[in-house]
């Protein structure tokens, strides 16, 4: 990679993480789909970013399906670099964007996997215990199911930003976007347990930091710590396959639409900008509905 590139990647990570205030992951991805394009320029002689075009755009569409990546990588690969160039127009760097008008692959919309109700219970059955890391695990699944957070929100709640009179946390969202969310009694009970006595026990008196959740040695807990968690959750809650945050994010949302909530309030919780992101869930909650009617009527 020639300086000119290094250059441009390395001010449009810091603008991702800076401004943005994207997730570590998402700007691995960004980073990694952005070198790929490198390599390819380099491939085919391409100098300098304002050499390339809208034909080198289908060239390396064509060859991203050559080496079979599925069509939502092709899209999010594409998507990276048409955001990439649309930062250096921005920028005064290039002078247009050739990523601008290739249309990218229709994708197949998956449903999101959600927990049924039932099967929430024995997760948080699996939590019961009287130690210090089981009450710190049982607030964070609450909160998590109480709020439909994002786990990059959950690990960046401070103690200041949750209020128990209004039973509210102000969470700081993607793109430093900021919102108000509730919480219940389950929750609130849980999480006050575990600030009285576990989060100080697993702190040691060591540790002076803000964050609401804290590791087994009592600094912030992170993502990967909240993934590592709920697989263990999920293992003694005897259940099968993985758990990941986001699983917790669509049941939130599911169940609430399941017991009559509109989209918008949803839309509103789950911090959207746009109604179609919050509308999948519908699509959920119809499918939830065709599998009991077809369980269930007796002429089904």
């Amino acid at each position: 990679m020639n300086g000119e590139l290094s250059g441009y990647l390395h001010s449009f990570m810091e603008y991702m993480q800076v401004e943005k205030n994207f997730s570590t992951y998402t700007v691995r991805y960004y980073r990694q789909d952005l070198e790929d394009f490198f390599a390819f320029m380099s491939e085919q002689g391409i100098a300098s970013l304002d050499e390339v075009v809208y034909p080198d755009g289908r060239l390396y569409l064509t060859k991203l399906y050559e080496r079979q990546y599925s069509r939502a990588s092709v899209a999010r690969k594409i998507s990276s670099i048409r955001s990439f160039f649309k930062f250096l127009l921005r920028e005064h760097l290039v002078k247009e964007n050739p990523f601008a008008l290739l249309s990218q692959p229709k994708q197949h919309k998956r449903l999101p996997k959600f927990f049924y109700e039932d099967e929430m219970e024995q997760l948080f059955h699996a939590c019961e215990g009287e130690d210090d890391l089981s009450a710190r695990n049982r607030a964070l699944l609450e909160i998590l199911y109480a709020t439909g957070i994002r786990v990059s929100e959950c690990v960046n709640i401070q103690l200041q930003d949750i209020d128990f009179e209004f039973e509210t946390i102000h969470v700081k969202g993607k793109g430093s976007k900021e919102r108000i969310v509730l919480f219940g009694h389950f929750a609130s009970n849980a999480v006050s347990d575990y600030m009285e006595h576990a989060r100080k026990a697993l702190m040691h008196g060591k540790e002076r930091h803000p964050y609401l959740f804290v590791n087994a040695r009592g600094g912030p807990l992170t993502e990967n710590g909240v993934r590592y968690i709920l697989n263990g959750i999920i293992k003694k809650a005897a259940l099968t396959g993985k758990i990941h945050p986001h699983m917790l994010r669509h049941t939130f949302a599911t169940h609430l639409l399941n017991h009559g909530a509109d989209l918008r309030t949803v839309q509103d919780l789950l911090g959207h900008e746009s109604l179609s992101s919050t509308q999948v869930y519908t699509h959920v909650t119809k499918e939830h509905l065709r599998q009991t009617y077809m369980s269930f009527h007796p002429r089904a």
